[in-house]
C-alpha cells in the first residue's frame, strides 16, 4: 500500500485510544487530506476508531514494523504513569521503526527538559524522560519531525488533580504550589490534534524540529478558582509545605517536585509565547480558554 492511499497521506498514531492520540485521529480524520492507521494493543476492542485499526504494542517491538508499513506519517506519545512503563525503550523502539518503514514525518509529544531548564535542581521524571527521547528522534534522520508539548491538562481539574472533599464538606485543593503565582501552562488535550494535524499538513513550516506547545490558558491556582467560583462553585485553596504533601499519597513526590519546579521555571520552562503563536497558527484556530472548558466540564455540585 503506498503511502498516499487515494491521495490522502496515512499516518499511523500511537495512543489512539488515549485522551492525546484520541484528540489526534478525530482531528486528522477532520481532515481532507489523511487517512488514520490507529494503533492499538486491542485492536478488537476499538473496530471504529480509524479508516484501519491496527495492532500495535510498543512492549513489543515485533509489532511496529507492519504497524508503520506504508505509513507517510507516526504520531507518537508514551504513558510516564502505566505502571512499568520504560517511555525511552518504548520510543526509541517506534523511532527505529518508523526509519526501518521509510516514515516521512515523526511526530513525538514531548515535554519542557525540567532537569535542563532549571540547572539540574528540579527532576520532574515525567518531564525529562520525554525531553530525552527529543535527540532519538532528532538523529533518526527523518525528513520531517515535529515535537508537540502537552500543557497540563484542563482535564486533570476534574481527574488527579481535582479538588478534594475538605472536613467541612466543601470541596478545595490541598497543594504545595503557591496559587498567586502564574505559571500554568493549561489547555483541553482533546485539542492538541489540531495543532499534530496541522503540522502534518505543512512540514515546510514546522517539519524541521520545532516545539509546538498546546496553551489555551495561562494562570494562576487563584485564577482557577476564581474562575470556577464565578461559575458557581465553593472550592477554597489551601498551601501546604512541599514536604507533608509528597508522604501523602503514592506519586505525590512527583507531583510536589513538579510544581516547585513551575513555581521557579512556569510549566513551559520559559517566555514560550512565539513557540505558542506558531502552534496555533498551525492549528488554524486558537485553543479553547479555561472558562469556555470549565463551563460545559466542571459542572456545578447541587448543595
Amino acid at each position: 500500500m503506498s503511502s498516499t492511499a487515494g491521495n490522502k497521506k496515512l499516518i499511523a498514531v500511537i495512543g489512539s485510544t488515549g485522551q492525546q492520540g484520541g484528540g489526534v485521529v478525530r482531528a486528522l480524520q477532520a481532515s481532507s487530506e489523511f487517512k488514520v492507521r490507529a494503533l492499538s494493543r486491542n485492536p478488537g476492542k476499538h473496530r471504529d476508531l480509524g479508516d484501519e485499526v491496527v495492532q500495535a504494542d510498543l512492549e513489543r517491538p515485533d509489532t511496529l514494523n507492519a504497524a508503520f508499513e506504508g505509513a507517510h506519517g507516526v504520531f507518537l506519545v508514551t504513558n510516564f504513569w502505566e505502571q512499568g512503563t520504560d517511555e525511552l525503550k518504548q520510543a526509541t523502539a517506534a523511532v527505529r521503526a518508523a526509519r526501518d518503514a521509510g516514515v516521512k514525518h515523526f511526530i513525538w509529544s514531548t515535554l519542557p527538559d525540567a532537569e535542563a531548564i532549571s540547572g539540574g535542581k528540579f527532576h520532574v521524571h515525567h518531564f525529562t524522560g520525554k525531553a530525552k527521547i527529543d535527540r532519538v528522534v532528532k538523529e533518526a534522520g527523518f525528513v520531517n519531525h515535529t515535537f508537540v508539548i502537552a500543557p497540563m491538562y484542563y482535564q486533570a481539574l476534574v481527574g488527579a488533580l481535582a479538588p478534594q472533599k475538605q472536613a467541612d464538606g466543601t470541596l478545595g485543593w490541598v497543594l504545595p504550589l503557591d496559587p498567586t503565582v502564574q505559571v500554568i501552562h493549561m489547555g483541553d488535550i482533546t485539542e492538541l490534534g489540531n495543532i499534530v494535524a496541522g503540522a502534518f499538513a505543512h512540514p515546510d513550516e514546522v517539519g524541521h524540529g520545532e516545539y509546538l506547545p498546546l496553551v489555551g490558558d495561562f494562570m494562576s491556582f487563584n485564577e482557577i478558582v476564581e474562575t470556577l467560583n464565578r461559575q458557581g462553585h465553593h472550592i477554597s485553596y489551601k498551601q501546604v509545605p512541599k514536604e507533608s504533601f509528597a508522604v501523602s499519597f503514592p506519586g505525590a513526590a512527583e507531583l510536589a517536585e513538579m510544581f516547585s519546579y513551575w513555581e521557579a521555571h512556569t510549566y513551559l520552562g520559559s517566555n514560550s509565547s512565539d513557540r505558542i503563536a506558531l502552534s496555533n497558527k498551525i492549528a488554524g484556530r486558537q485553543p479553547s480558554k479555561f472558562s469556555t472548558w470549565a463551563r460545559v466540564h466542571f459542572p456545578v455540585q447541587a448543595p
